[in-house]
C-alpha cells in the first residue's frame, strides 16, 4: 500500500509547529510568572519603605523560603532581577509574546531607555533568537547606527514608524565580522574573506540588517568582450534596490571606488527595473581614508559607501570615541555653514 510522501511531510510539519508553539507558550508563561513575582516584591517593599534596609531583607528572606523548594531560579540575584523586570516593564499586557525571559534578561542592564527600546523593537520585528540578540548587543549595533544617524530616526525605523529611505539608515560602519572565525592579525586574501562570508551567510545577513537577501557571488559582467566580477550581490526589499559589495583587504584606494562605481552604473543601466531605486555599492575594506573617499565621489552622492570591517567585537569605549569624533565633525560642519551665512549677510549689508 502506497502512502503519499506529502502526507508524511505535512504531519511532520504539524508536529514541529505545535512543539514550537508549545515552547513559546511555556516561555511566555514563565516570563509572566517572573513579572508577577517582581510586582509582588515591589508592592511589598512599598509597605516597608520607611525602613532603608527593608528591600534587601525582603529579598534575602524570600530567597531563603523559596530556593530550597524551587531551586536556583529563586536566588537573591534572580529575585532582584524579577523586581527590576517589573520596574522596567510595568505593564504586563505590553510584554512581547515572541520574546522569552532570556531576551528580557539581556535587556535589563541597560540604563539607556532608548537603547533598550531599540533592541526590544528590533528583536520582536526580526524574531531574533536570544543568541542573536546577545550577538547584536555585544557588537554594539545601536551605537554603530548612531554614528551616521540621529537617535529619533534609528528608533522610528526599529518601531516600523518609517521605512528607511536613506541607505545610511541601515548601512553600518564598521561592520563586525567576528562570526567568521578569522584571526585578527592574520593576513588573508579577498577570496578567503568572501568564502568565509558565504560559509556564514546567515550570520552575515544578520549583520547586514533588515530586508537583505542574497542574490549572487562573483556576478559576471560582460562589457564588449571583457569580463568583470562583482564579489557579492544582495537585494534590499525595504530600499528596493540592489546592493553590491566589493571586498578589499587593503586600505581603500580611489581606483577601488572607481571600480565599484562602474559596477553600480552597470546595474542601474542593465539590471535595475523601472520601479526599483538606484543601486547601492559598499566597499567593505580593512581601512579607509574618509577624506579620500569624500573627494573621489561627487558631492551629495548617495550610492557608494565605504565601510570598514572588524574581525573582533568592539569595546563600548571604541565606539563612544568614534561617536564623539562624528559629533565633533558634525559640529565643525555646522560652524562652517553658520560662518558662510554670516559672511553672506555681512556682504549684503556692505552692499546696501
Amino acid at each position: 500500500m502506497l502512502i503519499s510522501q506529502n502526507m508524511i511531510t505535512d504531519v511532520k510539519l504539524i508536529i514541529h509547529q505545535s512543539r514550537e508553539q508549545a515552547i513559546r507558550v511555556v516561555d511566555h508563561q514563565r516570563t509572566l510568572m517572573y513579572w508577577h513575582i517582581g510586582k509582588r516584591i515591589f508592592e511589598e517593599e512599598q509597605l516597608g519603605q520607611e525602613r532603608a534596609d527593608y528591600g534587601s531583607y525582603l529579598i534575602r528572606y524570600l530567597s531563603e523560603q523559596l530556593q530550597p523548594e524551587f531551586g536556583s531560579g529563586f536566588s537573591r540575584r534572580q529575585l532582584e532581577r524579577y523586581r527590576q523586570f517589573f520596574r522596567l516593564f510595568p505593564i504586563a499586557s505590553a510584554l512581547r509574546t515572541q520574546l522569552s525571559w532570556t531576551h528580557y534578561k539581556l535587556l535589563l542592564p541597560f540604563e539607556n531607555a532608548d537603547k533598550r527600546e531599540y533592541y526590544l523593537a528590533e528583536c520582536a520585528k526580526n524574531n531574533w533568537s536570544s543568541r542573536q540578540l546577545e550577538r547584536q548587543i555585544n557588537s554594539q549595533l545601536y551605537e554603530r547606527l548612531l554614528l551616521s544617524n540621529d537617535k529619533d530616526s534609528v528608533l522610528e525605523v526599529a518601531r516600523n514608524q518609517q521605512y528607511p529611505i536613506d541607505p545610511k539608515e541601515i548601512i553600518k560602519d564598521p561592520m563586525i565580522l567576528e562570526f567568521l572565525g578569522l584571526k585578527r592579525e592574520a593576513a588573508y586574501y579577498e577570496k578567503d574573506l568572501e568564502q568565509a562570508i558565504i560559509s556564514n551567510l546567515q550570520d552575515f545577513l544578520l549583520e547586514m540588517g533588515n530586508g537583505f537577501s542574497f542574490v549572487a557571488r562573483q556576478k559576471r559582467l560582460h562589457l564588449d568582450g571583457d569580463e568583470f566580477f562583482v564579489d557579492l550581490v544582495f537585494y534590499n526589499r525595504l530600499l528596493q534596490c540592489f546592493v553590491l559589495i566589493e571586498i578589499k583587504t587593503h586600505k581603500l584606494t580611489h581606483q577601488d571606488i572607481g571600480q565599484l562605481q562602474m559596477y553600480v552604473n552597470y546595474f542601474d543601466r542593465v539590471e535595475k527595473l523601472p520601479h526599483e531605486n538606484p543601486t547601492i555599492g559598499i566597499l567593505l575594506c580593512a581601512d579607509k581614508n574618509d577624506s579620500m573617499v569624500k573627494f573621489t565621489l561627487p558631492e551629495n552622492q548617495n550610492q557608494i559607501f565605504a565601510s570598514r570591517y572588524q574581525m573582533y567585537l568592539p569595546s563600548e569605549q571604541e565606539l563612544l570615541n568614534e561617536l564623539k569624533q562624528e559629533i565633533e565633525n558634525f559640529e565643525q560642519r555646522e560652524l562652517k555653514v553658520q560662518e558662510k551665512i554670516a559672511e553672506y549677510f555681512y556682504s549684503k549689508r556692505k552692499q546696501s
